[in-house]
């Protein structure tokens, strides 16, 4: 059964805060905080997106969801759009869906002209970094501020829309 690309269908929003509980809660003991921070997030994000900016996009194997990444356009900020809830679930990491989660969002992130891009994630997700930094984000803080509760140290990576950046995203094959 193969991957199927969807944005948002009815359970989409629940099975994302699910994917999230299901790594980060036995993972790095995140609770309640974490889970309502995400919830009401997502929430908020998918009531006011901007469907022509904004990226909800969901993978999907049969009826499994199997992995998510948003791309939050319109309410970035001055930092940029805000990619957010890149998340593979168990049993499909390292398939290469995080890989093409990626691409896509960057690829939107281009078409729209949406320039530099920011996220927001903690030390010790070292797949997750790697990937990162090949799609051209580069750290650009890390303090002891934790916003999910979960005693983790935080870090903020940016990428700007320079040439290495879309070199990167061009050359990836999926």
């Amino acid at each position: 059964m193969t991957i199927q690309f969807d944005g948002y269908r009815p359970g989409a929003l629940g099975g994302v805060l699910g994917l999230h509980m299901e790594y980060y809660g036995p993972e790095w003991g995140f609770g309640l905080a974490f889970e309502t921070k995400v919830a009401a997030e997502l929430s908020a994000f998918l009531a006011r997106m901007d469907p022509d900016r904004d990226l909800f996009l969901t993978a999907w194997r049969g009826d499994a969801l199997a992995g998510s990444i948003s791309m939050d356009v319109t309410g970035g900020g001055p930092d940029g759009a805000h990619l957010r809830w890149f998340l593979v679930s168990g049993s499909e990491r390292g398939s290469g869906l995080g890989k093409e989660l990626m691409m896509r969002a960057i690829r939107h992130a281009d078409r729209v002209g949406a320039g530099s891009v920011w996220l927001t994630t903690f030390a010790g997700l070292d797949a997750a970094r790697a990937l990162y930094e090949r799609f051209g984000f580069t750290l650009v803080s890390e303090s002891d501020v934790d916003q999910w509760q979960g005693g983790v140290r935080e870090q903020m990576f940016k990428r700007t829309a320079t040439r290495q950046a879309r070199t990167a995203v061009e050359t990836s094959t999926p």
